[in-house]
């Protein structure tokens, strides 16, 4: 078969072209027919948001709503806001959606925010340092990092995604549950330390320690390998997996995760017997 977009040859059972990156479901058989049509969005495009990301190194983000206009969060995710947005807290769907939700970090129950008069801002705050990083996903849907997600529109869709094969679920650093962001609008999702975004060219791998992947775009394909050397997998200091990306696609990349900061500093917590 054919990649419609730049004609190159691909292997049967291929999911994105090796040349261009372009979704398998845009690549036609070696006969020439066409191959099967994207499915349409299941959301009407979503509303331009107006937001200001603040805090250096504590950020936190301030969304300025419109009259109607609605954002939600995971309960207890607000910092403040005006006067004129009420607060709605419910599953965001089904009980099943809500356990999957959990599975991948956030709450069972989930709080929309609905402004009723015009430019009222409320604000969410970042709950570890580092930065918050907003995208649309309607252009690609996004996997995340467990515990991730700050806040979105009400058509992007959080649920839980499970990473593909056993070397990427037990030594990739995130565990077999992650989180995908999908749908139209904004999500606003929080990295851990600092942020570096690289765009991988299609076949492009980088390998990563474990545990300093944020998030990457669907199109990435997300796996583990070994260490190779003996006295590097003994002396290295590295383990003896690391994560690799290959792209196309971006990634998001932290100098930190939540649970080595905690491994850091529990030598130093008091013990009962001081």
């Amino acid at each position: 078969m054919f990649c419609q977009n730049c004609g190159k040859q691909l292997d049967a059972g291929t999911k994105f072209c090796t040349s261009c990156g372009k979704p398998v479901n845009n690549v036609g058989s070696s006969s020439g027919s066409a191959g099967p049509e994207r499915p349409a969005a299941q959301y009407a495009a979503a509303e331009p948001l107006d937001y200001k990301i603040f805090g250096e190194n504590l950020p936190a983000v301030s969304i300025r709503l419109k009259a109607g206009q609605s954002i939600y969060t995971q309960a207890g995710g607000m910092t403040w806001m005006d006067s004129g947005i009420t607060m709605q807290t419910n599953m965001q769907g089904s009980f099943m959606k809500g356990l999957g939700r959990m599975i991948s970090g956030e709450s069972l129950f989930m709080a929309t925010y609905t402004a009723t008069a015009p430019d009222q801002e409320i604000v969410i705050a970042s709950a570890f340092p580092g930065h918050i990083v907003a995208v649309d996903v309607s252009k690609c849907p996004i996997i995340a990092q467990k515990s991730a997600f700050l806040c979105a529109q009400p058509s992007v869709t959080l649920s839980a995604y499970v990473t593909r094969g056993l070397k990427a679920g037990f030594f990739g650093g995130e565990g077999f549950i992650m989180q995908r962001l999908s749908g139209t609008g904004i999500v606003f999702f929080e990295v851990d330390g600092s942020l570096v975004e690289r765009t991988l060219a299609p076949g492009e791998t980088v390998k990563v320690d474990t545990g300093n992947v944020a998030a990457f775009e669907e199109t990435v394909q997300y796996s583990a390998e070994m260490v190779k050397g003996f006295k590097n997998i003994l002396f290295g200091g590295e383990g003896l997996f690391l994560t690799t990306l290959t792209g196309p696609g971006k990634v998001w990349l932290q100098t930190m995760s939540m649970s080595e900061f905690a491994k850091g500093i529990i030598p130093f917590l008091p013990t009962g017997s001081r």
